[in-house]
């Protein structure tokens, strides 16, 4: 049988498609799916037709839902796929990738549904969704500190398969474990291990990617300037990412990890302030973020304060994590009993908030995320805010949440160790040294009501204004897989290039030109576009 990663069965594999596509284009009659379904040969192939799931399908809904993580984006009104596409096997995606192309089918690749704007699965375009959710394999060699790891499984299932083989190793990416490591990866993807061994993506040594010619690559034949692309700079603006080879990194065999809340009447205001200047610069193997929630208690919404819950993960036992607390940070007043020891499997459960005792098995679940309507931003903060910018920060996140129909939050990330070490350009991810920290704002809510979810929004939009000051600025940083289309938005009918370099820039700053020139040299007709991919300038 021919290797499918070989010149010469590509070749073939692309000929023989490109035949059909031709044949399926002479005849004027039929509409761009039908050729598209010739052109894959979909009536003869049972194994590729199991495969493909059209609108008359009776599982065509719960296939297109079963991944759609925010509920906004399974209105009426929100555009749907001609077609999806859930191929078990390599060509199957090269057909879908030639057949797409010919037929002026736009493609939308999910391996996941968690990207925050639904561009895995929605268009203003005719598209089809190529869902890599059969594409799971893991495959762990301890001994020699890899994996292979395909685009469509889970961080939960890349984390079950480490704990599974080791108690020693570890994977750097985050903490959803439904999450599909395709899109993850390619963002960039940050989790509890990014102060002491950087990003999901510093650690990826090869990818098997598809191109826009449907040819299969490695890293050898792709070359370094379109691998260094892939690596944060979003795989889905250059090729469909069937699988990545990861470097695993070491890990104690037992870590740590601590939640302690204070209310502004506690305190949380100095403590924040004094936490802006030990984060960030503590010991790198503790990663100590803060999680911060106005709260409006009573019917009046009388009583309104602000909670800050300092959540650590710390690389070893608690004697010694409280020892570090108590010389650097002793107004947190960690004590033992605020710690809990695990090994680092079971930190991933603690940090997706499942009940202590939870077992591990259920990192293997897909389904434990219940979607929400929702809406996030993001920022980088390179300065400390003082006190007097904290205390107007809460003001303006409680008067907020006063009309908020649902739950607001921010999560502040520490940065730090090995974020500054590694040069901006290394990647095509961008944000290094330099930042404090980086901020998530997170908003929720479960009333399926227009007016609610603009009202929200808007609000959303008004408090990230707000923050303008206390923010990094030109450009105003934002992170990739923090996805957000308010970004780069042109009222004055800019061309889409003029567009591009306005969120091209906060997402990859000074790595934008170069992500520009990448794509313009592997994808010169922009076939993998959608909402602010990269386009091709030379």
């Amino acid at each position: 049988m021919s290797d499918p990663n070989s010149a010469k069965f590509r070749q073939l594999l692309t000929l023989f498609i490109t035949l059909f596509s031709l044949s399926c284009r002479a005849n004027s009659q039929s509409s761009p799916v039908n050729n598209f379904l010739h052109c894959l040969n979909y009536e003869s192939n049972p194994v590729l037709s199991r495969s493909i799931y059209l609108p008359s399908h009776p599982h065509f809904q719960s296939v297109l839902r079963s991944r759609i993580k925010n509920l906004r984006f399974l209105s009426p009104e929100t555009p749907k796929p001609v077609a999806i596409v859930a191929p078990t096997l390599i060509h199957h995606v090269q057909g879908a990738v030639i057949c797409a192309r010919d037929n002026g089918l736009q493609i939308r690749i999910r391996s996941g549904g968690h990207d925050y704007e639904g561009l895995s699965y929605r268009s203003n375009v005719t598209f089809i969704i190529l869902d890599m959710l059969n594409f799971r394999s893991i495959d762990i060699d301890v001994e020699n500190e890899t994996a292979w790891v395909e685009a469509g499984a889970t961080l939960g299932e890349l984390y079950h398969g480490i704990g599974n083989k080791s108690n020693k190793h570890a994977f750097p990416s985050g903490i959803c474990p439904t999450v599909g490591i395709g899109g993850h990866i390619s963002g960039g993807g940050y989790g509890n291990l990014m102060r002491k061994y950087g990003l999901a993506a510093d650690h990826l040594v090869d990818a098997i990617i598809v191109d826009a010619l449907g040819n299969v690559h490695d890293r050898a034949s792709m070359g370094e300037d379109l691998f260094w692309a892939i690596r944060g700079g979003g795989g889905a603006s250059f090729a469909v990412i069937v699988s990545w080879k990861i470097n695993l990194v070491r890990v104690t065999e037992t870590v740590t990890v601590f939640n302690v809340s204070f209310t502004l009447e506690q305190g949380a205001t100095d403590l924040v302030y004094k936490w802006q200047q030990i984060a960030p610069n503590i010991d790198e193997g503790l990663y100590l973020k803060v999680r911060l929630t106005p709260l409006i208690n009573g019917t009046s919404r009388g009583n309104k304060t602000l909670k800050a819950s300092f959540v650590g993960f710390f690389l070893g036992r608690r004697d010694e994590l409280v020892s570090i607390i108590d010389k650097s940070f002793p107004e947190l007043k960690l004590t033992k009993d605020d710690c809990h020891e695990m090994r680092w499997v079971e930190s991933t459960l603690f940090y997706a908030r499942f009940p202590p005792g939870t077992p591990v098995d259920v990192l293997l679940n897909r389904t434990t995320w219940t979607p929400v309507f929702f809406k996030n931003k993001s920022d980088y903060v390179k300065n400390l805010i003082t006190k007097q910018g904290l205390n107007k920060i809460w003001k303006m996140m409680i008067d907020a949440r006063s009309s908020i129909r649902g739950k607001f939050y921010m999560e502040w990330n520490p940065y730090g160790g090995k974020m500054n070490e590694i040069p901006e350009s290394d990647i095509a991810f961008p944000h290094r040294k330099g930042n404090v920290f980086l901020i998530q704002y997170a908003l929720s809510w479960h009333e399926d009501d227009s007016n609610v979810s603009f009202h929200n929004i808007d609000k959303l939009r008004k408090f990230y204004a707000a923050m303008a000051p206390y923010v990094s600025k030109d450009p105003r940083e934002t992170f990739l897989n923090y996805r957000d289309l308010d970004i780069g938005k042109n009222p004055s009918n800019e061309t889409r290039f003029e567009e591009a370099k306005v969120y091209g820039r906060k997402y990859f700053m000074d790595n934008f030109t170069r992500l520009t020139k990448v794509k313009a040299m592997v994808d010169p007709s922009d076939f993998f576009k959608y909402e602010q991919s990269i386009p091709p300038i030379n």
